[in-house]
């Protein structure tokens, strides 16, 4: 098994609060986090695949395909937007990290070939925080 990993970036920005909560609650639990004008990350996207190298081109994908399926369907629906007001597949969810590198899994995992499986979505928030998701075991 090769893996082989494409790391792209994007810009956004959200809050994070829970609306059945306090504003007290809020600020409690997420402090600066929960700022009613919103916050800004710069994010680094690693997106992790797995497979055998096709022996005619030693390829586990083309690379040049990963690059533009991830900017198709994440990079540009997320870059420089706001998570909580302009991203559809984050509609009625908690905007965290955590959520987030999910929902990336499953808008690029059903356009995968089928020799070709996704490992992991690495997602940095900050050089210091970051999450890394596998799927869900299923």
């Amino acid at each position: 098994m090769v893996y082989l990993t494409r790391l792209e970036h994007f810009n956004a920005a959200h809050k994070l609060f829970n609306p059945n909560w306090t504003k007290e609650q809020n600020d409690e639990v997420f402090g600066v986090c929960a700022n009613e004008n919103w916050h800004g990350h710069n994010f680094d996207l690693y997106v992790t695949v797995k497979g055998i190298p096709d022996p005619h081109t030693g390829f586990v994908y083309d690379v040049k395909k990963l690059s533009k399926l991830m900017k198709e369907r994440v990079i540009t629906p997320l870059d420089h937007k706001n998570l909580n007001l302009d991203v559809d597949f984050m509609f009625g969810k908690m905007c965290s990290t955590e959520n987030l590198a999910i929902a990336i899994w499953e808008q690029l995992a059903p356009h995968l070939p089928q020799n070709v499986h996704l490992h992991c979505v690495k997602l940095y928030e900050t050089a210091r925080i970051y999450v890394e998701y596998f799927g869900s075991g299923k």
